[in-house]
Order: C-alpha cells, then structure tokens, then sequence
C-alpha cells in the first residue's frame, strides 16, 4: 500500500525489526496475555481446524469457535490460549491475517474488560479510504505508531469496504501520534481523514447542545397571529422576530418562527412548549434548521431507510446457471431444500416457456444460502455442472438508488427509484419524500 507520508511513520520503528514485530513485543511486554481473540472467521472453521494452525507456533492450551447456543451456527470468532505469553506473541506476529479457509484471520489479544474496549480510549476514526485496502494494510500502516489492540475495516454484508476504519491503540499518545502523522495524508492516492474516534452517544450529545436562537412552530391553528406568537414565546426571553407564514393570499399556513436574542433563551422554549396544547392544537416546537441542514437530515434519513431495505435481501439469493431443461422450479426446490428454509425458487422462462437454463434460489437466512453456494457451485447436477453465485450485483449492478432533489417554493422533495431482485423478481421499491419548512411527510 502507497502512503506517501508514511516515512515518519516509519521512524517510530527502530528495533530493527518489521513493525508488526515491533507492536507485538511491545504488548507482550506492556500487555502480558496468553489469550488470543481471533475473528474474521469462516463460518466453516472448527476448533480443530484453528488447533492445527496455531499450535505450529507454540503450546496450545485451548481453542474454542463461538457458536450460537440455539443453531450452534459459528459466530465468527474464537479464542486461543497459550501456555505463555511469547507464543502468544509469536501467534498474533506471524498468524494475523492468515486466510483460513479462504478468508483471512483477525487476532488481537484478549480483552475481556468492556471498561476499555467501549471508553474510545486510544481508538481513531479513518475514512475516504481506498477500497482496496483491508485489515492487514490498514494495520501495516498504522502499526508503527505503537501497540494496536484492534484494527478493523467497516464492510457491507456482502464484504465490501465501506470506506472507513476504526484503529484502538493501547496508549492514547500513539494514537494522537498516528492523527498528526497521518491525517491528510495520501493513501493509495486518496486523501484521508484520520481524527479521534467519538462514540455514538458523544455525537449525539453535541448535537444536541447545539446552540442555537432561531425556534421553528408548526401544528398552529389557522387563526394564531404574529402578536399572539410573540406573547405565547416572550416570557422566556427577549425576542427580536416573531412571524407566522402566510401564503399569497395571507392565509397562515400554520407554522412560524420565533427568533431569540438569547440561545438559552430558545431553548428552553422548546424545551417547555414542545408538544405543548394552544388553541386545541399540540406544537411540534424544535431547533429553526438551515435548508442545508434539512436537505442533509432528509437524505441521510432516506439513504439509512434504503440501507435497511438492501441489507435486508443481500446475501439471500443464489443466481443458478448451465441448468439441465428438464429441471422446473419444484426439482429446484427439492435439490436446494436440504440446505435450509427457502422462500422462493424460479427457474427463468422465454416467452414461449422453454427454460433459459438460469433461475434463482432465495433463502431466509444468509448462512443457508452461503452453505447452499459453498456445497452446490460446480456440482453436476444432471447433465452440467452447475453455476451458483450470490444474486448481487458489483458497483454498476447493485440495487439502484437515484435520489432528486429539487425545490418548489418552499417544499423540498426527494424521489427515488430503487430497484433490487429478491424472489426471483425485480422489485421496484419507490417512494417520494417532502419537506416543507422543517417538516418531514
């Protein structure tokens, strides 16, 4: 991987030996463990499997895949133990990111204190991030800096990188060490972010102590004045603006804005009107948002609604090709059956009904059709061998989302058209979404 920058990196390194040796030793000596977690696993992988592997390095003492306690299903990650903590060492040095059947590994050492995996202690945030790159060159490049006790890229369920990383270092100062190094640097000819991570609950929390003096009121009834909103708002504070929109032909058109000289001013009317009854109508009262702040809300709203939609279907359906002609969507079914719940089988037909050879196979679970793809891609069934691969599409093939946004007057609208197969059908889920002043419908 090309990290232009990365020299000074470098020069936190000079044992003489590799960086990835380096970190090791350092947490054998400031971390002493002989527990390894190793995740990333194939759901295949048995903990005799992962025995044989480990055991190469030094004396095992134990293995254990996680299982699910109901399907007994592997979880994807395990625990090995070592007799002492220079095998252990020795392990996470030269068996990270080993493939194992196919799929490489992820070792760290054992923490079992929740306290410091979930502080953000030492943990940084990398994003605009080459596609490409996976969770061994991330942890090339940032293991010069010091001890990585975690180091992971973000991926969609099908294993795509989103783009952004997570790295948690055992001290902060390598971690602060890494941001200034690092962050605007390019990788792979990219620029990337590299910035302190922040917990979800700490985001939120900023952002609700945004400060703020503008107060958007909707839910009003038809007869409310500028006077009667004034007077309504005005015992929390000094207000410089009251208004009640109105259309062309002055009819209200039920919501309105109250502006604050004072910010602790606003929020508290929010805070105490919000839901509030006046005139036998209950106010939605909340932060006035700039119309760029609402179009980004609106979208990210309708990007994570869509995300769900695709995430829900990803990985469930099998394309099936070079089907024998005799084979119908019942023979289908009984060949796929013993490899879980199925939801739908189609064999694909020309107009005149004759077989295309081609069909899908949907699943409930993503681990059925994983084992179902795993066991029946090159299997001769009848005649031909036949051809099973995940019904999802690359980049240009993926479920199709196209989002508009245009203005009218004051509504914003966003439409979209989102295409995705599922049951052998193309489903075309569409919506449009509108904004009006704040509002969302």
């Amino acid at each position: 991987m090309a990290a232009q920058g990365q020299a000074a990196a470098g020069s936190a390194s000079e044992s003489g030996g590799s960086p990835a040796a380096s970190a090791a030793a350092a947490a054998a000596a400031a971390f002493p463990a002989t527990s390894l977690y190793v995740g990333d696993l194939h759901e295949s992988v048995q903990d005799a499997q992962l025995f044989d592997v480990f055991s190469q390095v030094g004396g095992v003492v134990s293995v254990r895949v996680c299982r699910d306690i109901n399907s007994r299903k592997s979880l994807g990650y395990a625990y090995v133990n070592y007799n002492n903590t220079s095998d252990a060492a020795r392990a996470l040095e030269l068996l990270n990111f080993t493939p194992i059947n196919g799929k490489p590994i992820r070792i760290m050492y054992s923490n079992r204190d929740p306290s410091s995996r979930k502080s953000g202690a030492g943990n940084i945030f990398i994003k605009n991030l080459d596609k490409s790159i996976d969770n061994k060159a991330l942890y090339d490049t940032f293991c010069a800096f010091g001890n990585i006790l975690s180091c992971k890229i973000a991926t969609d369920p099908s294993g795509e990188s989103r783009g952004y990383g997570f790295v948690q270092f055992e001290m902060d100062e390598s971690a602060q060490s890494a941001i200034d190094k690092l962050n605007g640097m390019l990788i792979n000819d990219k620029k990337v972010y590299v910035g302190p991570f922040v917990r979800k609950q700490d985001r939120e929390n900023v952002s609700n102590n945004i400060k703020f003096s503008n107060v958007y009121v909707k839910n009003l009834s038809d007869t409310v004045t500028d006077d009667e909103l004034k007077e309504m708002f005005g015992k929390y504070g000094t207000i410089t603006s009251a208004v009640v929109m109105r259309d062309s032909d002055g009819n209200s058109r039920c919501f309105g804005f109250v502006n604050f000289e004072n910010a602790d001013a606003a929020a508290q009317a929010v805070q105490e009107l919000n839901g509030k009854i006046f005139n036998d109508k209950e106010l939605y009262v909340g932060r006035a948002q700039k119309k760029s702040e609402r179009e980004m809300e609106l979208k990210e709203k309708f990007e994570k609604n869509i995300q769900e939609v695709a995430e829900k279907f990803q990985n469930t359906n099998l394309y099936l090709k070079n089907l024998d002609d005799n084979i119908d969507d019942e023979k289908l079914r009984e060949i796929f059956a013993e490899y879980g719940n199925i939801t739908s089988c189609k064999v694909m037909r020309d107009s005149y009904g004759v077989s295309r050879g081609s069909g899908f196979v949907s699943f409930k679970s993503a681990e059925d059709a994983n084992r179902a793809l795993t066991e029946m891609n090159g299997k001769m069934v009848g005649s031909k061998p036949l051809y099973v691969a995940l019904a999802q599409r690359k980049d240009d093939r993926k479920a199709k989302l196209q989002v508009n946004i245009f203005l009218h007057g004051s509504w914003i609208y966003t439409t979209c058209a989102f295409m995705l197969f599922h049951n052998s059908e193309c489903l075309v889920f569409a919506c449009m979404v509108g904004e009006k002043s704040g509002e969302f419908y």
